[in-house]
């Protein structure tokens, strides 16, 4: 399980710890714009004394050392499929270690899906929330821009997904600059504050948490919902892990990351210990006068940047689900060629960009918004721990007390947050809640009625045994040229291929059976992408192996195949395609709503020329009537 693939040191790890800066810690690294603010000004905000500031700041500390450092840099992180991390990898995982054959491995496979799709509510939150808090300084320069925060954030986040379409591969060179000088700015300001009250270091000791929960009881446990803002990004941290590798992105953390944002939560509570009436927003507040209009220009490209990384990430999640068949084919586009994770999904983006403006519409304040943050990412959490229990017994083979114990404490931890969070359900927290269920429903639904057009279609067709002994007493007539056939299963002749041979009486002189797959992992190596087997009578069947991060093209398919002897050329080629003519009928086997939706998502979807990028040229269709 935990991948030895590389290790990089001197220039290539310090470049590669300046890039996972900029990707990896820009969300988790613009927390301090309003986590601690909210425990003392939001919603729920509690009285500024000195025992609740080191109370708070000693959750916070513990927060990000129990969840980000231990749970996350120290664990999850070896949780990977060959160097890839993030929910959907893990249920993965669970799924190839046969968990999934029960209804109890049915479930884990379902939460993780569910937990997958809830990092699309997270996705439209974390633009909103960022960019609102930076702004917000605006406010602090001069009282007369405050009318005016909310049309410049809507201006910045219209840019930010208008430019979407174009990459930002260029731009992302100066991601991780940006982030490091943001995070010495961090530990500077915290630095500051610490030295005049250096009592806050108090803080660090777990006891002021606990008698903070003690003394404050219900109210206590409600801020936790404020406190576990500072960790939103920690699994943004596992599922980037794929770009950069484990140890940049430890180094990064626990070198530079942990200590800036120690610092300067620190210096906050340091400077509210002494202007208790600072707490509607203690971050600029620990800002000199001097330093206010380059601090918000900084903040805002921070916060810029930790947007543009989950966009990117909703992006990633959308394909990882079409390749493994959970959502209707979209046109991705690839808008680097030096960085494969720089992709495009237009419909993503848009709404995307619809909803986060929305947010900003409706809740008007960074503060407001605070509330309605957090549900999805500790449920998330809750998930991946669950998952990750299983992965500790199936694959690492640890003792059930061992493996139990562990996964207590990352229990207790995450469920503590997750309680709290859900106090603010009825306060905006039901939106990324609604998002992923929206986006869970979509998904099973794609998945299953998937599954119902596939046993549909084996019903108008034959197997490829049967198929070749009717060949072998048919004798049909034979034309020079190369057909390939697109199949969903490589023992079942596809329909296109009978429809042809019924009605126009002739086969190609070679005919390909071309079955393209998505595995459970991430990449599969080019030495394993094509298995060929000639079936004889001319007829030969080629099966092409992708992993679920990599995008099926049929070029590569060609090159891959010639690799292997096979005298395949394009220019010869042409294409049967079968088309199927979907309807409802009176009693469809997943429920007319959802049929309905299957409808609905199959005409929108983007059609097997463009998605494996087939010359349109050299395509023939051939239809088939098929009832849900």
């Amino acid at each position: 399980m935990d991948s030895t693939a590389d290790n990089p040191s001197g220039r290539r790890l310090a470049a590669l710890s300046l890039a996972a800066l900029g990707i990896v810690f820009g969300d988790i690294g613009t927390s301090p714009l309003y986590a601690l603010r909210e425990c003392f000004h939001g919603e729920y905000g509690i009285a500024v004394t000195p025992a609740n500031v080191l109370g708070v700041l000693s959750l916070i500390f513990w927060a990000l050392l129990l969840i980000v450092t231990i749970k996350y840099l120290l664990f999850i992180l070896r949780a990977d499929s060959h160097g890839e991390g993030g929910v959907l990898v893990l249920t993965s995982l669970v799924k190839a270690g046969g968990a999934d054959r029960s209804a109890v491995g049915r479930t884990l496979v379902a939460l993780g899906l569910f937990a997958a799709c809830l990092l699309y509510g997270d996705g439209m939150i974390t633009p909103a929330i960022s960019v609102l808090s930076a702004v917000e300084g605006l406010g602090h320069i001069e009282p007369a821009f405050q009318p005016h925060i909310i049309s410049v954030t809507l201006a910045i986040l219209t840019g930010l997904f208008l430019i979407q379409k174009h990459g930002t591969a260029r731009v992302g060179t100066l991601f991780g600059p940006v982030i490091l000088v943001w995070m010495i700015a961090l530990a500077g300001l915290g630095l500051s504050q610490i030295l005049r009250t250096p009592q806050v270091i108090k803080a660090f000791s777990p006891w002021y948490g606990l008698a903070f929960l003690l003394d404050n009881r219900l109210h206590g446990f409600v801020v936790l919902g404020a406190v576990f803002l500072v960790a939103t990004g920690a699994e943004a941290v596992y599922a980037d892990m794929g770009h950069f590798g484990r140890r940049p992105i430890r180094l990064t953390w626990f070198g530079l990351v942990l200590p800036c944002l120690v610092l300067n939560y620190f210096g906050q509570g340091a400077h509210l210990l002494n202007h208790p009436a600072d707490a509607y927003h203690p971050f600029y507040a620990i800002v000199p006068s001097w330093a206010l209009i380059p601090m918000v220009a900084l903040a805002t490209m921070a916060t810029i940047i930790a947007s543009q990384a989950v966009i990117t990430g909703a992006f990633s999640l959308t394909s990882q689900a079409i390749q493994l068949g959970y959502l209707p084919r979209l046109r991705v586009r690839h808008t680097s060629v030096s960085h494969r994770g720089q992709i495009y999904v237009a419909p993503v983006n848009w709404l995307l960009m619809a909803c986060t403006i929305g947010l900003v519409f409706g809740f008007q304040s960074s503060s407001k918004l605070a509330a309605a943050y957090g549900v999805a990412v500790t449920a998330t959490m809750l998930i991946t721990t669950t998952l990750f229990f299983v992965i500790l017994r199936q694959h690492w083979r640890w003792s059930l007390a061992a493996a139990a114990t562990l996964t207590s404490l990352f229990f207790a931890v995450d469920l503590s947050f997750f309680a709290a969070n859900m106090t603010k359900i009825f306060h905006g927290a039901w939106f990324p809640l609604a998002v992923g269920l929206t986006f869970f429903t979509v998904m099973i639904t794609w998945r299953r009625g998937s599954e119902i057009l596939a046993v549909k279609s084996r019903k108008l067709t034959s197997s490829v045994n049967d198929f070749l002994a009717r060949i072998g007493e048919e004798r049909p007539e034979r034309i020079k040229g190369q057909a390939f056939f697109l199949t969903r299963s490589r023992d079942i002749v596809p329909v296109a291929l009978l429809q042809n041979l019924r009605h126009n009486r002739i086969l190609h002189a070679e005919v390909f059976l071309l079955h393209i797959r998505t595995e459970e992992v991430p990449r599969v190596p080019n030495f394993e992408k094509i298995e060929v087997e000639r079936l004889g009578s001319g007829i030969c069947r080629i099966v092409a192996r992708f992993g679920f991060m990599e995008q099926p093209d049929i070029d590569i398919i060609f090159s891959l195949c010639k690799g292997q002897g096979l005298d395949v050329d394009l220019d010869r080629a042409s294409f049967f395609l079968g088309r199927e003519k979907l309807t409802v009928g009176e009693n469809p086997a997943m429920g007319r709503w959802r049929s309905n939706l299957f409808l609905f998502l199959s005409r929108n979807a983007m059609d097997a020329v463009g998605f494996f990028r087939i010359p349109s040229d050299k395509v023939i269709e051939v239809g088939a009537r098929l009832e849900l």
